[in-house]
């Protein structure tokens, strides 16, 4: 990485590294819709920002809204806000986008909502797995996947279990060349100094929503 690299920024390289595979796992092409759960989660704000330089159509899902963050500044086409949701999940995606259906869905939740995404899928859509902040379950029926022609796979972290490769330097070169530019967004909760260590901690439990707490070492 160059020296001059924004720490802040450095120091959470595994998330933009995340955002950008689950992107290019899920499939969606340009033009193509694109759901996204736990919209206001690091992870997914990443996801936009790459989906919206690639030309696609984000409906991100939230639990509530916050007016003080707007994901469409991010990236997101549509917010879907579960709290005040009038019909259900393919009814409110349908109308959204007359009726093309979803052609890939990034799943951080999991649980009923997830059932939903997936009877929502356009022919040969795919739904990609990167968590489980839920702790219910979601049930399918075997057409539910057969007729969709729906694939279902998971998200492991490219280099959980070995370490980057030669032939991976264009593609992360190119990652941190956009996670670097001023304009990408990437919401920091703080900058502290070790001895700040216990204000760290408290935030990172009380007030995730201001992002990670960075130590400057």
């Amino acid at each position: 990485m160059p020296a001059d690299y924004p720490v802040e920024r450095a120091g959470q390289m595994v998330n933009p590294i995340t955002a950008w595979d689950l992107l290019t796992d899920s499939r969606v092409r340009p033009g193509q819709w694109l759901a996204v759960t736990a919209g206001y989660s690091s992870i997914s704000t990443m996801v936009m920002q790459f989906a919206q330089r690639r030309g696609i159509n984000v409906i991100a899902l939230v639990r509530r809204s916050h007016q003080s963050f707007d994901l469409k500044t991010l990236g997101a086409s549509v917010i879907l806000d579960l709290s005040d949701l009038k019909a259900s999940i393919r009814e409110a995606v349908m109308d959204i986008n007359g009726g093309a259906g979803l052609n890939g869905i990034i799943d951080n939740v999991g649980g009923p909502v997830s059932g939903e995404l997936i009877r929502t899928l356009a022919l040969g859509g795919q739904m990609v797995i990167n968590g489980g902040m839920s702790a219910e379950r979601f049930e399918l029926h075997n057409f539910d996947v057969l007729l969709s022609g729906v694939e279902i796979r998971a998200n492991i972290y490219r280099y959980f279990f070995s370490p980057p490769a030669e032939a991976d330097r264009p593609v992360l070169r190119e990652i941190i060349d956009i996670f670097g530019q001023p304009g990408f967004h990437v919401p920091v909760g703080g900058l502290h100094a070790l001895t700040e260590f216990k204000l760290a901690v408290a935030n990172s439990l009380d007030r995730a929503d201001l992002g990670k707490q960075i130590f400057r070492m």
